[in-house]
This record gives C-alpha cells, structure tokens and sequence, in this order.
C-alpha cells in the first residue's frame, strides 16, 4: 500500500498530517493465523519506539505488538476487541490498531518502504 513505512517486527505506520495509523503487515498476520483477540492500550497514554504496546492472540500463538515509532496515542481501534479477524481480513484497512501523534518525526525516516520490506520478509522467510 502506498504511503505505508514498515518496521523489522511486521508493524505498518501511515503518518497523515499530525496523526500516524499503526497496524500489524499482512505478511504478520498471515504468520500468526486467525487472531481471536488483541489487547490494545487505552488513548491517552505514550507509546515508545520499539517498545510493546498490546499483543495479538492467535490460534497459534501470542505476539507482542511493538511501536515503530515514538509518540502519544490519541485514538484505539475499539471495533477490534468485537472483531480480532478484522486484523486478518483488513490489516491495512479496518484492522489498524492505534493512531498516534508522532513525538519525534524523523523516526519514520528510519523505516523501511515497501519494497525493502518484502525483500525483509523474503530473506526472513528464507532463513526459517
């Protein structure tokens, strides 16, 4: 998808104006299987790069979900506590998790495109 930067733990960040969409890739939630339940942090609080912020639980396992970036979280996808599969059916789209008001900007710059990251995931792919 155009406009996504992507992290080495399979999170997308799409920064729109002063808000920044956070979600798992397609290539995650394809690994984890069918999500049946995602824990979400409450709006308001800080998120840090690198750092966990939720998890994601499948059929097959649990993932910490970390941040790729630094910042403040303003809103949380409330429709996923409902609906998890939405992470699986439209990860990009009505899976999103968090948005959030990036605290240092030029952390994005340190993320990959899309074309780096699907040569990332193929080499990861490859070494398994």
């Amino acid at each position: 998808m155009d406009g996504l930067k992507y992290a080495e733990s399979h999170e997308w960040v799409k920064h729109e104006g002063p808000v920044a969409t956070i979600g798992i890739t397609d290539h995650a939630q394809d690994h984890l299987g069918e999500v049946v339940f995602v824990e979400l942090p409450e709006p308001g609080g800080s998120v840090s790069k690198g750092k966990g912020f939720g998890a994601v639980e499948s059929v097959k396992a649990t993932s910490d979900i970390n941040s790729p970036i630094s910042g403040e979280i303003v809103e949380v996808n409330s429709k996923l506590t409902e609906t998890p599969g939405l992470i699986n059916s439209s990860p990009y789209e009505g899976g999103w998790m968090i948005k959030v008001k990036p605290g240092s900007p030029s952390e994005l710059e340190s993320l990959m495109g899309p074309k780096e990251y699907t040569k990332f995931c193929e080499e990861e792919d490859a070494s398994h």
